[in-house]
């Protein structure tokens, strides 16, 4: 091994089991990761730059602020208020229809201000009905996380996939081109969580409602609750014209008419321009944690490109499933993104694997687009842990769960999602 593949070695290690630990917050070690990188030269500051600049960041920031200015207008609380009104009348039934309603929302807003408005909401109205408020939330964030997968903009992982497979010279996704195989898997955990959550989470006590998050589970989460608070006054101005940006901003990209960045950008800038959002408030939205960590691993998986380990892990891997053909490597990359997006950050699995399927493909002679699939929804998937994922905190500690909680239910949905889509993704995107 070269030097520059020893020292990005140590760096990933190190980046690796400071994530695993979670003493420090993900974003510092991941830009600590960088730091060294460029200490030793073994990236540029040319590709350090390009890591910050890039049009996933763009997006994901501009997406952010529109997202905000839905938020503090108001709109996003009267829409979940109007849905609880109409699901009291139905009982459980209702319950689930909130759930899947924010899982809907979940393919074109962050999840996280989703749960936090949703979270409390279902509660009130499981209770008022006699019914265990912790049946329904753990399926709540797992709806949300399922729901989040299908649009290219629905979760960071995706835009993420997407912007460093176009950096390594493959076609960009469109808007909704996953959206068959993400709507395939949303649909076969849906079925799942509500033939089989009520059974696997009885016993469990329903203890009293925590207060929106202890400063753990903001570290873990890196959302400030104060950003999301359950109500706010009603703005028709601002909430009409921030929905209208936002729609425009998904045809713009739908259509192909500009790049989600380009469209984000100037629909978060017109925002701005017109008021609907004050400058103060946009930076407040930002939410500069998740965009630096995602900088930060980047980089990271520039070095793993760059020095040729991810070519090398690549070569190792085919070696086992060369005769076995392009179907078991797509599992087996499955498998591997999801086992690891259970211990580290689904960006960070994102970076990490990418730039292994893209090679995977090439070395196996096949498209690579089935692949980068593989890595869009297997790194979304954190069911089995509550720590996998910024909202299974949230709900963890909102319901007072325990570990075993989720492991007992998420786990089994680990493995239905990984059937089910390595299955979808080779009808879907033929090998």
């Amino acid at each position: 091994m070269t030097a520059a593949q020893i020292i990005t070695l140590l760096v990933l290690a190190g980046v690796i089991a400071g994530l695993i630990h979670g003493r420090m917050r993900s974003e510092i070690v991941a830009l600590t990761g960088a730091a060294m990188l460029l200490i030793t030269r073994t990236v540029r500051p040319v590709e350090v730059e390009s890591a910050f600049a890039s049009p996933a960041i763009i997006a994901l920031a501009s997406l952010f602020v529109i997202v905000y200015a839905l938020e503090l207008s108001g709109l996003l609380g009267l829409l979940i208020r109007h849905a609880v009104s109409l699901c009291r009348r139905f009982g459980a039934i209702g319950v689930w229809a909130l759930i899947v309603l924010a899982g809907a929302l979940s393919a074109f807003v962050n999840n996280t201000p989703i749960v936090v408005l949703t979270a409390p909401v279902i509660s009130e109205v499981a209770q008022s009905l006699s019914l265990p408020a912790k049946r329904f939330l753990i399926p709540l964030s797992y709806a949300t996380i399922l729901g989040g997968s299908c649009t290219l903009i629905g979760t960071s992982t995706n835009l993420l996939v997407n912007d460093m497979a176009r950096n390594a010279g493959q076609p960009a996704f469109s808007l909704f081109e996953i959206t068959p195989v993400a709507l395939s898997i949303a649909l076969a955990g849906g079925i799942y969580l509500l033939l089989f959550a009520k059974t696997l989470l009885r016993g469990v006590s329903d203890g009293a409602m925590a207060p929106p998050l202890p400063h753990r589970a903001e570290e873990a989460s890196g959302d400030d609750p104060a950003l999301f608070p359950t109500k706010r006054r009603f703005k028709p101005l601002a909430g009409i014209t921030a929905l209208v940006v936002f729609i425009m901003v998904i045809l713009i990209a739908a259509l192909q008419i500009a790049p989600i960045a380009a469209a984000a950008f100037a629909g978060a800038v017109l925002l701005v321009v017109t008021g609907t959002i004050r400058a103060e408030e946009a930076y407040r939205g930002l939410r500069p944690e998740v965009l630096l960590l995602i900088a930060g691993m980047v980089v990271i998986g520039l070095a793993l490109e760059l020095t040729g380990l991810a070519q090398l892990a690549t070569n190792l891997m085919v070696a086992g499933v060369r005769s076995t053909g392009p179907f078991t490597a797509l599992a087996l990359l499955y498998g591997a993104t999801l086992f690891l997006t259970e211990i580290l950050s689904n960006a960070a699995v994102a970076v990490l694997l990418t730039p292994v399927a893209v090679a995977l493909a090439d070395n196996l002679g096949v498209s690579a687009r089935p692949f980068l699939v593989a890595v869009m929804m297997a790194a979304s998937a954190a069911f089995a842990t509550p720590f996998g994922y910024q909202t299974n905190v949230l709900v963890y500690q909102l319901g007072k769960y325990s570990y075993t909680d989720f492991v007992r239910i998420g786990l089994p949905l680990n493995l239905i999602t990984w059937m089910v889509g390595a299955y979808v993704i080779s009808v879907f995107f033929p090998f």
